[in-house]
């Protein structure tokens, strides 16, 4: 985590007892070399305590301690001792030229400690760019990068920090409770699209930095920043740095939902293209089956035969079953595709679904090919009653359709799940099909039979608005099983519901 650099915490007192410890220890081993070494190698003790103070301390306090030092030099072991005169003039030369190295000494010590200090924050400032701009680019709504920059700020700088979003309209998410100064600095930041404040040449008697979110066209948010002082130009352009980032995620999102905007619409357009071109055949078809049909039992219906009028009678029929399956179809996909729609639910008899939906599917097969296979004393499960027969009927009407042998449904009952399949013994699926099968408008290549491709498109969408999932396999011995399964939920107190 990033920590703003604010150079040694020392105070006054503490530098000052720093100070007297180094000359304590100075002083302390002067004396004890002083019978073995000469005058010279005493002052390197003492000017060893200054560039000691000098790396420590600040300038105030090494220069205090320089001074210190060759008075305490002098006073202690300069001849005469115990004095602070100086006999000798070469003494007097040696502790003016140790007077003005000592100053020399702390004033270089001072601006390598600045320059290492100052690069040590430029360091912390670029982690800092880094992790914020890593942050960021997973960040997802405007929310979350606005708690990412007032983080970000508050650690580099002491607050308080403001962070103000702009509406669609320009107007300013602000709470009445913000002073009408810095209010006036915030509509000022906007309509400039500029940073005020300290420093800048632009409202220089604020308190406080202003800048702008957002790119040179266009403004989405407003920064106040405090503490803001005048020379502080690189926390200025710190804050600035940090301001441009947050701006260039709120821009990328805005972007992203654009693009999303864009795709949606361009799949929507897409998707009623398509619609319009896999049906317009389906469509136009039976209506000329059911045109020609109707016409001719109007104009020739008393020459034609009882069978000839039968068979067109029953083509008619034909005609208009198929343009109300696909009309159903279309219609339940558009509800289930294009809103999120909750779904009147209730407690439902599988078997009675089961019951009803081949009841009316053997209407349309003569032959009887479908048996039911069902597991006696199923639980109850939750569904829409005419949406889960929409998607028995699809299913089975797919499996007569793409099959000439018998179909088997079934269902049972597991310990979490409940499973209801419809098996045919059709010729199965390909590797790609499958990988398509329930896209809307996807057919196989089964040359002489049509369809539009949405039966298997509502049934995978019925599924999912009902909280569980459609499955395809192919079974062994030839053809293919479609399998719904369903979460199965605490049952129903059926006492209280019943006299």
């Amino acid at each position: 985590m990033f920590t703003e650099f604010t150079g040694r915490p020392t105070t006054r007192s503490a530098a000052t007892l720093s100070a007297v410890g180094l000359l304590g220890l100075a002083t302390l081993l002067a004396f004890c070399l002083d019978s073995q070494v000469s005058l010279t190698s005493l002052a390197m003790v003492y000017l060893l305590a200054v560039v000691v103070a000098a790396y420590l301390l600040d300038w105030v306090a090494s220069a205090a301690t320089a001074v210190a030092a060759v008075t305490a030099l002098n006073f202690l072991f300069v001849p005469p001792r115990w004095t602070f005169e100086v006999e000798s003039r070469d003494h007097l030369i040696a502790l003016s030229a140790m007077l003005v190295v000592s100053l020399v000494i702390s004033h270089l010590a001072r601006g390598l400690r600045r320059e290492a200090a100052l690069a040590r924050l430029n360091e912390q400032r670029a982690q800092q760019l880094q992790w914020l701009a890593t942050e960021l680019g997973a960040a997802q709504t405007p929310q979350e990068v606005c708690e990412l920059g007032r983080r970000a700020l508050l650690q580099a700088f002491a607050g308080p920090v403001l962070l103000v979003g702009l509406d669609p309209d320009g107007s300013m998410q602000t709470e009445t409770s913000v002073p009408s100064l810095v209010r006036q600095g915030l509509q000022q930041c906007v309509k400039e699209n500029a940073i005020l404040g300290p420093g800048t040449g632009r409202w220089p008697g604020l308190n406080a930095w202003y800048l702008p979110m957002g790119n040179a066209e266009e403004t989405l948010g407003v920064v106040q920043v405090q503490p803001a002082r005048a020379g502080d130009n690189e926390g200025r352009l710190h804050a600035a740095a940090l301001v441009a980032l947050l701006g260039q995620a709120l821009l990328r999102l805005r972007l992203n939902r654009a693009v999303l905007a864009a795709q949606g619409e361009a799949q929507r357009q897409h998707l009623l293209n398509t619609f319009l071109a896999a049906i317009s055949h389906d469509l136009r078809t039976p209506l000329a089956a059911i045109t020609g049909a109707a016409t001719s039992l109007q104009t020739q219906g008393e020459r034609l035969s009882h069978a000839s009028r039968e068979r067109l009678m029953g083509s008619i029929v034909s005609e208009a079953t198929y343009l109300n399956t696909l009309a159903e179809n279309t219609l339940h996909l558009t509800r289930l595709t294009s809103q999120k729609t909750m779904l009147p639910l209730q407690w439902e008899s599988l078997e009675e679904l089961v019951g009803t939906a081949v009841a009316r599917i053997r209407q349309r097969d003569p032959d009887r090919r479908i048996s039911t296979r069902v597991q006696p004393g199923l639980p109850l499960v939750r569904a829409e009653p005419v949406l889960m027969g929409r998607l028995l009927a699809n299913l089975l009407d797919n499996a007569l359709h793409y099959s000439d042998g018998p179909v088997e449904v079934t269902a049972q009952a597991g310990p979490a799940e409940l499973s209801l399949c419809v098996k045919d013994r059709g010729r199965g699926l390909t590797e790609e099909l499958k990988a398509r099968l329930f896209l809307p408008f996807s057919r196989g290549d089964h040359t002489g039979l049509r369809g539009a491709g949405l039966g298997l498109a509502v049934c995978h969408a019925i599924a999912s608005a009902h909280g569980g999932r459609l499955s395809a396999r192919n079974r062994k011995g030839g053809g293919a099983a479609f399998c719904l399964t369903l979460t199965l939920e605490p049952q129903p107190d059926l006492s209280e519901a019943m006299p």
